[in-house]
């Protein structure tokens, strides 16, 4: 077995950092079903801007609003106007074909990857 990319949102943009919040990552549940992200999928979630990675879950954002938001203790690491990449993985014995895209500043589909 081994864990394998399954979904990458390449390039997003970080709209929102809400410290208050329990946890997680909000994202535009466009780009969820666009990657096959579920929601509660732990994701990995690096920072071009800043170089910070974490973990961290999916929670679904607004249909078509561009939203990506760390919030929690995830908004102390990652912030408001950050780059980021975020990716899901899985655990097979068997290849994995990825769903992966790029994003443009909005956070709006561009194309697969």
């Amino acid at each position: 077995m081994r864990w394998l990319i399954r979904s990458k949102i390449h390039k997003a943009t970080v709209t929102e950092a809400d410290i208050n919040y329990v946890g997680s990552i909000t994202i535009d549940e466009d780009l969820i079903d666009r990657t096959g992200l579920m929601e509660g999928e732990r994701v990995l979630v690096t920072s071009n801007s800043s170089g910070a990675r974490l973990e961290t879950y999916v929670i679904r954002g607004k249909r078509g609003s561009g939203v990506i938001c760390m919030n929690g203790a995830a908004a102390h690491l990652i912030k408001e106007g950050e780059e980021i990449i975020i990716m899901g993985f899985e655990l097979t014995d068997a290849p994995v074909e990825p769903k992966m895209i790029l994003v443009d500043k909005n956070n709006k589909f561009i194309q697969y990857l």
